[in-house]
């Protein structure tokens, strides 16, 4: 089976300074890869390098086989790459439907199927599909920035610090839709500060230090309690 994606020496610079660092790794449908990593590790810039939003020096980046490392993000988008940034950024003043609907480039009747799969998979979204994203609370606005990227029927889908700001139980409702989506065979990397909660969901775990890869293995093997795991994260 061809890989979902398939990230290969991918290295980003800052003014000179390497934010990520040679780093290869391969996504599978229906798997859940946990990118773990203190703060300034790298694990924002290479989502944002993956999707386009940063510039990459070097390394190669395959989905279903083509190489989309030169391609601008609306193109990588088209090619099967979801993005879930950190903060959330729904269209505020849009309404929940809307806010999917303005995604989808397709015939009435297909945008109307694909909000209601969105619907269906978030429940809590659907009793809220008329209000205005502004009015969400913020584990509500977490889902339906999801559901956004999802409506778009991505091959892969990137999220960055999805607990960021959430209760546990909300957050906790989350990963459990995310283990879902990953169950209907979308490959997930996921970027997550809260490692019990990422490993929790996750198959496989690579966790970043000063933009390199310092671990990487299967989730299941790893503890977020182990002091080496927790030394790489402090």
């Amino acid at each position: 089976m061809t890989p979902a994606l398939e990230i290969t020496g991918l290295s980003v610079s800052y003014g000179g300074a390497r934010a990520v660092d040679d780093v290869s790794l391969t996504l599978r449908g229906g798997q859940v890869v946990a990118l773990l990593g203190a703060n300034g590790a790298g694990k924002s810039s290479l989502l944002r390098a993956v999707i386009g939003l940063v510039p990459v020096v070097a390394g190669r980046l395959v989905v279903n086989g083509r190489d989309l490392a030169k391609l601008p993000p609306e193109q990588r988008a088209d090619a099967g790459l979801g993005y879930v940034p950190e903060g959330r950024r729904v269209f505020a003043g849009l309404t929940v439907r809307e806010n999917i609907e303005v995604v989808v480039d397709a015939a009435a009747r297909q945008r109307a199927g694909r909000v209601a799969d969105m619907l269906a998979l978030f429940p809590d979204l659907a009793a809220k599909s008329t209000e205005r994203a502004w009015r969400l609370s913020g584990g509500q606005q977490q889902m339906l920035a999801i559901a956004r990227a999802l409506a778009r029927r991505p091959r892969v889908l990137l999220l960055d610090e999805p607990s960021l700001g959430l209760a546990p139980q909300v957050a906790a409702t989350v990963f459990a839709r995310l283990r879902a989506i990953a169950d209907d065979g979308v490959a997930v990397l996921l970027a997550e500060q809260n490692a019990a909660r990422a490993l929790a969901i996750a198959d496989e775990a690579v966790v970043l230090a000063h933009g390199r890869i310092a671990l990487a293995g299967a989730a299941k093997t790893m503890s977020a309690d182990d002091d080496a795991l927790m030394a790489l994260l402090a």
